[in-house]
């Protein structure tokens, strides 16, 4: 365990280093303490309680708005917990909350012939990620990465050490899947129900003007409900140059790429899976397509191309339920106005078909549409932040069902993340186990305000 204070040698980089987006905040933690077990966070929360410091805790270091460097708060970084490892005999994963699903904890998996719906960004720590909900590979058919956890290490209020599920302490597993950072205590480890590894994984990729941008998603709004479950479509406005292009095709500046994969039994499978994308209304007039065999470590890599280190990131998003034809005209109007080499937006086609667990999380939509906007200079921070909350918000006030925590920031747009009902029983369990408010809450500009529906 190393504590170091505000002040000390190596502060800046214990406050920020871990920070993914470049954009760092102006907060101040009045301590860091670098865990190396469990017991160094029993030992923190302690402290905390001695000096009468608020806790905050960061896992991946991968929240939009580090929403884990509070002011003068102690900042417990579990940077150092990312053991993961895989029992045969029940099926069952541990892993710390700093492992990396996909570089981490996919790879470990698939060794055994076995998978978890880990992130789509590989540098993803599952900390925050299952916390918030967990959108991740193959989420259409096996659900919200959270609804596959089955327990989790706790370090309490109290400064105790408990197991939470099912049965034991089940308030605090109610809460661990989908409180994100309004969650009362300090997750040590996740217990994960894993899968069997498909044997195969196809991509299908397809470039479009963004002048079809109306065609297109009309369309894929009327075929959405009839895909299977398998089939994962993502329509993405990016201005990346390695889109797939005929011959003698120049680069649209920006594209619109329908990138769908889908996992299976056999190739056949697969291929039938995908034959709805082939009779679509612009067939034959795309800029370029590719079909063909991928892989999560394959897609892991055009997800680190899309989401670049050391960059500043704006980021909003909002679920709707808004047909086509009101979606369309606020989402390519947004499209149209990206203007960096690395910013880009998706729609996302969710659909969800299934009554969700009794779990904290509980906000979803049939599209999820979120914009990344995506810049190196600081002077653009007011600009890109302006941009993107206020196209967010057009495209919300009108079908829109409230946000998904992993892509947010309160700081600038609120919204409502929880069903009514679950965020009254959250704020019941957060009094209950801890009352004297240790652990700080979700970073908003208007704590009362906070799950309020933005219509």
């Amino acid at each position: 365990m190393r504590l170091v204070l505000r002040g000390d040698d190596g502060y800046e980089e214990a406050r920020v280093g871990r920070v993914f987006n470049a954009r760092r905040p102006d907060r101040y933690p009045a301590a860091v303490l670098l865990a190396a077990d469990d017991n160094d966070v029993v030992t923190g929360v302690k402290l905390a309680r001695e000096r009468g410091w608020r806790v905050s805790v960061r896992s991946g270091g991968h929240s939009w708005a580090a929403w884990s460097v509070r002011d003068d708060a102690l900042l417990i970084d579990l940077g150092a917990l990312t053991a993961v490892d895989y029992d045969p005999a029940t099926g069952i994963a541990t892993a710390g909350p700093a492992a990396q699903g996909g570089r981490e904890v996919a790879p470990l998996l698939a060794g055994h012939g076995r998978a978890f719906p880990v992130g789509h960004c590989p540098g993803v720590g599952l900390g925050g990620y299952l916390l918030q909900g967990g959108q991740g590979w193959n989420g259409r058919s096996v659900g919200w990465a959270c609804e596959s956890v089955v327990a989790v290490d706790v370090v309490t209020a109290e400064g105790d050490l408990v197991r939470a599920d099912a049965d034991q302490n089940s308030d605090l597993y109610w809460a661990a899947r989908g409180a994100g950072p309004g969650f009362p205590g300090v997750v040590t480890r996740f217990h994960l129900r894993t899968y069997p590894l498909p044997p195969h994984m196809w991509h299908d990729t397809w470039t479009f003007r963004l002048d079809d941008a109306d065609v297109l998603l009309h369309w894929l709004h009327d075929v959405l409900p009839t895909l299977d479950r398998r089939v994962e479509p993502v329509l993405a406005a990016t201005r990346l140059p390695g889109v797939p292009l005929r011959p003698g095709i120049a680069h649209p500046g920006t594209a619109l790429l329908l990138h769908t994969t889908v996992m299976g039994d056999s190739v056949d499978e697969l291929a039938a899976l995908l034959r709805p994308f082939d009779d679509g209304p612009l067939a034959g007039r795309e800029l370029g397509h590719v079909r063909g065999p991928t892989t999560v470590d394959d897609e892991s890599v055009a997800q680190a191309t899309q989401s670049p280190d050391g960059y500043r990131y704006a980021v909003d998003c909002t679920w709707t339920d808004a047909p086509a034809g009101v979606l369309a005209p606020p989402l390519t109007r947004l499209w149209r106005e990206l203007d960096t080499e690395h910013s880009f937006s998706i729609w996302y086609g969710w659909a969800p078909s299934k009554r969700l667990p009794d779990m904290a999380f509980s906000v979803e939509g049939n599209v999820y549409v979120a914009t990344y906007a995506i810049y190196p200079d600081a002077a653009d921070d007011e600009k890109y932040r302006s941009w993107v909350h206020d196209r967010t918000a057009a495209i919300a006030r009108h079908g829109g069902g409230g946000v998904y925590l992993g892509d947010t920031d309160f700081t600038r747009r609120q919204d409502r993340f929880l069903s009514d009902a679950n965020f009254a029983r959250l704020r019941e369990i957060r009094a209950k186990r801890d009352p004297d408010g240790r652990f700080v809450s979700y970073l908003a500009a208007d704590a009362q305000g906070l799950n309020a529906h933005a219509s």
